[in-house]
């Protein structure tokens, strides 16, 4: 594209990767669609697809399906909120009468208010809240684990790591898969850059912090104030600033890691398609969380519209030469 072509400047200071050269980011923006499917040395793919939630409800279903057959114990960490993929697995359970009885699931976030109070059960807008009426609720009540085993953040796990010690003391060490997305400040859950709750002096240490409250990047607040249960109209005012989150630690311990990255606006426009490349072809750091998961094995499927490469807009006028 070549956006500094005409006029450099440097980006706001306040964003995570801002000293990068700039270089750096026209290096990501300009990667070709047919030069972003890899898979490291750790076992990390991309992988470009037409629709990723599809493939997460079919990974779900099968993985709670084999546990089913093998009754064995299967335990993953979700992300929040994703009502139609939640409630589409539980229907294929329903249908074909596949037991959930060995699942244990985790949400990986929740909303705090600014004193840490975790967000009630009964807080529509909530994410433990959408986590058990869209997902476990539909799960036909012959097929269902008991509600103990759909693990949401309360006030009771809001302490420093203690949501972390239950899922380790549960998954024996980590959870069997890890089903997340990339948020527009370079997150996963609300493990968000350059937080003071967050804070590490190396990446090895970063990657051992666990569970906490923490105070979200505004970036974070922007893009949640465009999701419906929030009210889709950008009421930053309305959208709480501090979450439970789980750790960087729960995302390296777990054994297997499956993102998807497809978040689109109605006009085809998205602000994942930036961060989306910073986490998958930028260094991996703690100034951008999500790129942790290229540490460890794993999938990102990319939508084909988020693969789509990067074009100015003119509104169906021509660009010109307008020099005199």
């Amino acid at each position: 594209m070549g956006a500094f072509k005409e006029w450099k400047f440097s980006p706001a200071p306040w964003l995570p990767h801002s000293d990068l050269p700039l270089e750096e980011f026209e290096r990501v923006r300009n990667i070709k669609r047919e030069d972003m499917e890899y898979t490291n040395e750790n076992g990390y793919s991309v992988k470009i697809v037409m629709e990723p939630t599809l493939l997460m409800v079919q990974d779900i279903f099968y993985r709670i399906l084999m546990s089913d057959i093998n009754n064995t114990p299967f335990t993953m960490i979700c992300p929040n909120q994703w009502p139609d993929a939640y409630s589409s697995v539980a229907e294929m359970l329903n249908k074909y009468n596949v037991s959930a009885r060995n699942v244990h699931a985790f949400a990986m976030d929740e909303w705090a208010d600014q004193d840490g109070n975790v967000a009630p059960l009964t807080y529509g807008a909530g994410l433990g809240y959408s986590f058990i009426n869209h997902f476990y609720a539909r799960i036909r009540e012959d097929l269902r684990p008991p509600v103990e085993n759909w693990h949401v953040f309360t006030n009771e796990y809001k302490e420093t790591n203690a949501y972390s010690h239950l899922i380790e003391d549960i998954s024996g060490g980590g959870v069997d898969v890890v089903y997340t997305a990339t948020g527009w400040p370079g997150h996963t859950a609300f493990i968000d850059p350059r937080t003071e709750e967050f804070k590490a002096d190396t990446l090895e240490e970063f990657c051992q912090l666990g569970s906490r409250i923490v105070t979200t990047n505004p970036l974070t607040v922007c893009e949640n104030a465009m999701f419906g249960p929030l009210g889709a109209s950008g009421d930053v005012w309305g959208t709480p600033y501090k979450a439970a989150t789980i750790g960087p630690r729960d995302i390296v311990n777990a054994k297997d890691r499956f993102e998807l990255h497809n978040l689109m606006m109605g006009d085809g426009s998205s602000w994942q398609r930036m961060v989306s490349r910073l986490e998958l072809y930028g260094p991996i750091s703690m100034e951008f969380p999500a790129s942790i998961l290229r540490l460890g094995k794993g999938t990102c499927y990319v939508s084909e519209a988020i693969a789509q490469p990067f074009e100015p807009w003119y509104n169906g006028i021509p660009d010109c030469d307008v020099s005199v």
